[in-house]
């Protein structure tokens, strides 16, 4: 009963254009829209898919990750909404940290946030076109290739809970590049 007043209050607060209200930045529970929202400060309304073409006169977009910046995700089979993220640290030039909303689910359940998940560009041209993702569900990046339009540039500083004090850098490192590093190699299901 809990969670279903809590998922109609933070549907309610959706389609008044506000998050609901979370004791800090991790406790949030709903779409990702909302919570990019509160953690970047970039002020866009809308499905995520239309973020990249509204931040376009209004918001600095461009291919490069920046601390506090909006990865904005297109619109594709598996996203049908689009996807958008805020990226929370970086580890090295085709590895990033993510912390969004609304990716893996936890105890059965979506819309959870979750804090410095492991992003990998797998783009020819090292751009950030396409990335792979963290996907706690599987425990491993997987293997579906999601398209990215770029990084929205927020215009302040991120939010204080945006990255946790010791991110595990090396454990990001080796999600990207250890092939099958989240699944149990004998019997390759996800760990």
């Amino acid at each position: 009963m809990k969670h279903t007043a809590l998922a109609l209050v933070t549907a309610f607060a959706c389609l008044l254009g506000r998050p609901a209200e979370a004791r800090s930045l991790l406790d949030y529970v709903g779409q990702c829209v909302p919570f990019a929202r509160q953690a970047s400060g970039i002020q866009i309304y809308g499905d995520a898919w239309t973020w990249w073409d509204q931040a376009k006169d209004r918001y600095q977009r461009g291919e490069q990750p920046r601390v506090g910046s909006v990865i904005a995700f297109a619109r594709q089979s598996r996203l049908p909404l689009g996807h958008v993220a805020v990226v929370s640290r970086t580890v090295e030039s085709r590895v990033l940290m993510l912390t969004h909303a609304n990716w893996s689910r936890f105890d059965g359940e979506r819309g959870h946030a979750e804090q410095d998940v492991t992003v990998f560009d797998v783009s020819k041209n090292n751009d950030w076109s396409e990335v792979k993702v963290w996907f706690r569900d599987s425990n491993g990046l997987g293997g579906t290739i999601y398209k990215v339009h770029g990084f929205i540039y927020a215009p302040g500083r991120p939010h204080e809970n945006l990255t946790a004090k010791s991110p595990d850098y090396v454990g990001a490192l080796i999600d990207a590049y250890v092939p099958g590093a989240g699944i149990d190699a004998n019997t390759r299901t996800a760990r």
